[in-house]
């Protein structure tokens, strides 16, 4: 198998996480999603709540929100704050996670941190709306309102966040090589899919 990544970025409830781990399971590769939040806890000091909560969401629903977070304190983190810290170390380790071989990088705008990276294909899922409400709704236990406006509050601070780290803006075709609706097939069909497709991907020369 040639060294090929694949990021796996996806809306709240669209089923992406598990896709980006069936795919890697039926590829036979790594894949990176909470194991990548453990190694950036162990490199920066962080708890690893923090790494995933702070690691792909804004800490408020507008990019104004960074700006109230301070700066950081000289001789501490490099003077960077947490959040520059935070960014500066997933960044680096998952450009360290690509070095070792083929895998699948889950969510972290690895799809940035790795862009132009030969080899590299990025896939965003999305999601019908009223799917995503049910998902985490069974998920988390919420009634259908709680539900919906937890979706759209994680989807506004993971675009909130791409975008003051990247400059681009989550989401946008543009971004990916692939966009893939999951309601049209189901989780374990477009996961199958998806293998497919990445395995026509990896036979190029």
């Amino acid at each position: 198998m040639k060294k090929n990544i694949i990021t796996v970025s996806r809306q709240f409830g669209s089923g992406g996480r598990t896709i980006g781990r069936t795919v890697a399971q039926r590829l036979g590769i790594p894949c990176y999603d909470k194991e990548l939040v453990d190694k950036v806890a162990l490199e920066s000091g962080f708890d690893p709540k923090f790494v995933e909560e702070r690691g792909e969401a804004s800490p408020g629903k507008s990019r104004f929100s960074f700006s109230f977070l301070g700066h950081g304190v000289p001789g501490v983190m490099g003077g960077m704050s947490a959040n520059d810290f935070l960014w500066t170390i997933q960044y680096n380790v998952i450009l360290s996670l690509a070095e070792k071989g083929p895998c699948v990088i889950v969510g972290r705008c690895a799809d940035y941190a790795l862009a132009g990276r030969p080899g590299l294909l990025r896939i965003f899922c999305r999601a019908d709306l009223t799917q995503r409400f049910k998902r985490i709704q069974q998920r988390h236990n919420l009634s259908l309102e709680k539900a919906a406006l937890l979706v759209a509050k994680t989807d506004r601070h993971r675009r909130v966040y791409y975008h003051h780290h990247t400059g681009k803006f989550w989401g946008h075709s543009s971004c990916y090589d692939l966009t893939v609706n999951t309601s049209v097939l189901g989780v374990e069909k477009t996961a199958e899919a998806l293998e497919a497709y990445i395995r026509a991907f990896q036979e190029q020369d």
